[in-house]
């Protein structure tokens, strides 16, 4: 099963977003803060292999210390970056420091809790496929594969 963790202030986004990727079938756990979401990637064993995070939450680079604890933590953990703030900017910002993709929470007529689902199960795929490629460069280096999937 998928862990993921969820990191957006709003009590209603998190929730939301929570349920429905448990109800997609993923293990999720939640944080509110920055700080707690900082935490939370630090402490987790195995590590999380996608974090959801809200781009602006205690600072307006919260989303991006949050994107880079995480990859830091583990290269294959995939960041999704949801924003109300969208900017072509902050896109092109997120992108540069690893996100695997960027979702803008206010978009009319669209169903965003779709389109995130949709985009997890894409950077689960994305994940995979990084592992096995790495595993399998690693075999022809003669080296020890990583854990496999």
């Amino acid at each position: 099963m998928c862990k993921i963790l969820v990191v957006d202030d709003e009590d209603e986004v998190r929730e939301a977003v929570a349920r429905r990727l448990v109800r997609d079938g993923y293990e999720v756990e939640m944080a509110a803060t920055e700080a707690d979401g900082l935490r939370l990637i630090r402490e987790a064993n195995p590590p999380y292999e996608i974090v959801v995070t809200d781009m602006v939450m205690d600072s307006p680079t919260s989303g991006v210390e949050l994107l880079q604890a995480a990859v830091l933590r583990e290269m294959f953990t995939e960041v999704l970056v949801l924003t109300a703030y969208g900017s072509i900017a902050n896109a092109v910002e997120c992108m540069k420091a690893g996100a695997f993709d960027y979702v803008e929470k206010n978009i009319p007529g669209v169903d965003v809790f779709e389109v995130l689902s949709i985009k997890v199960k894409r950077a689960i795929q994305n994940r995979r496929s990084l592992i096995r490629e790495f595993q399998l460069r690693e075999r022809l280096r003669g080296g020890e594969p990583a854990q496999e999937l």
